[in-house]
């Protein structure tokens, strides 16, 4: 199994795009941090931010099929470098919203640049098997994973004092600058085959409604793949209604204010962070069937601790119970995703992760949208236990399907092709 280290110094690909994903990443937090302070300072609606909210998920809940079904027909890295060079043109242009409030302007730009993003992430996902080889597939996927979450820490703490130290102005230039550094990123990774996906009908007309069905057709087709989707169904139920409870639970559970919110959230990180070190270690290993428990562990350790995070008395077991939901929710979710990159064909993986993502999205959506109406007649206590318990369901759920044998191991494996390409660049 590569090492973190030796996967960065050996593989010149992987190491150009884990230092545009770091960039780009944490550039996008200098947007969010900058967005919300400016609708804060100019107009104090917080109407303004739910829209704003609802503007970036929509657009990238509807733009995960169509970027699945162009990335399972062209050049993923050319879409990837179209993606980033949209999103450094959208971001500049946020540069207009700072002299007045326009409220129908950051819609407009939020949807755009959200628009963009999953036919990067999603194409980043779909490259990863043909730039890493076999044994350093598990090293990249935590390394990919665990960097998210570490930009999202550091990325609002040094979004937030970047932002009041230099303005709102130099805010959206450095989020704009980041794309253009991850667009030069990626322009550097290269293999002898390409990156156009190998499919019999890559000549022919593009049909994207019919193509879009046969991935479809191709997920559900997979039992593991509709299990690793239920999994993330339970996940943005409950994630989804987090961005709301994290700041009811903040301000009128504890009292603590800002200062509350934050230490949430940070704990969550410090969660997500420590639970993707311990999923890179413990599936260095791994056979199919302790994979399979150790997700049913991962779930319910989440579940629960969520659930325990809805009752706390004190501050520090909140903190502490979320910490235990996020190290069992990452623990997951690197472990699953290794089993998509692992098992997707290479024809079908634009189109597997594009659909994985917008289903988040698409539940995020619901689950913020009742967690909203809800905290008008309900404690967030009571919310954040419902939120906790649909978790623990989706993991007894995940063990029901495993314990009858409803979760055997997909036959598909990354081609022999694919690793010759890789081998041959490395």
């Amino acid at each position: 199994m590569t090492s973190l280290w030796g996967l960065l110094r050996q593989n010149r690909n992987y190491r150009y795009t884990w230092m545009g994903q770091v960039v780009s990443e944490t550039g996008d937090w200098f947007n969010n941090i900058a967005v919300f302070a400016l609708i804060m300072e100019k107009s104090g609606s917080g109407l303004v931010v739910s829209g704003v909210m609802l503007a970036r998920a929509i657009p990238a809940m509807v733009a995960g099929p169509i970027a699945g079904v162009l990335l399972d027909r062209f050049d993923r890295k050319r879409i990837m470098i179209a993606s980033d060079l949209i999103r450094a043109a959208v971001a500049l242009a946020f540069l207009l919203t700072i002299g007045q409030p326009r409220p129908w302007l950051l819609y407009a730009l939020s949807a755009a640049l959200m628009f963009a993003s999953p036919f990067f992430t999603s194409g980043r996902a779909a490259i990863l098997p043909t730039i890493a080889s076999e044994e350093e597939l598990h090293t990249a996927n935590s390394l990919t994973q665990t960097t998210g979450w570490a930009t999202l820490t550091a990325g609002t703490l040094l979004a937030g004092y970047s932002t009041a130290q230099l303005g709102y102005r130099w805010a959206f230039i450095i989020n704009s600058l980041s794309f253009v550094f991850s667009a030069a990123a990626i322009w550097r990774i290269a293999t002898p085959g390409g990156f156009r996906p190998s499919r019999s009908d890559a000549g022919g007309a593009v049909q994207p409604w019919r193509e879009y069905r046969e991935g479809l057709a191709y997920l559900r087709s997979v039992p593991l793949m509709m299990g690793i989707a239920m999994i993330s169904v339970g996940w943005a139920l409950g994630g989804g209604a987090a961005q709301i409870l994290f700041a009811l639970f903040g301000e009128q559970v504890f009292h603590r204010g800002p200062a509350g919110i934050g230490g949430i959230w940070g704990f969550a990180g410090i969660g997500l962070l420590a639970g993707g070190a311990l999923a890179h270690f413990a599936g260095q290993r791994p056979s199919f069937a302790g994979y399979k428990r150790a997700v049913t562990a991962s779930y319910i350790l989440h579940g629960a601790a969520y659930m325990i995070f809805s009752q706390a008395s004190t501050y520090s077991l909140a903190l502490a119970a979320m910490m235990f939901s996020r190290i069992g929710m990452a623990v997951t979710t690197v472990l699953n995703n290794f089993q998509l990159l692992r098992h997707t064909p290479d024809q079908y993986r634009g189109r597997v992760f594009a659909t994985m993502e917008s289903l988040r999205w698409s539940m995020m959506i619901v689950s913020m949208a009742a967690a909203g109406i809800a905290s008008q007649y309900y404690s967030p206590r009571a919310i954040a236990l419902i939120a906790g318990a649909l978790g623990l369901l989706t993991a007894l759920a995940w063990a029901w399907c495993d314990w009858t044998g409803r979760l055997p191991e997909p036959r598909e494996k990354a081609s022999e092709t694919e690793t010759t390409l890789r081998d041959s660049t490395l």
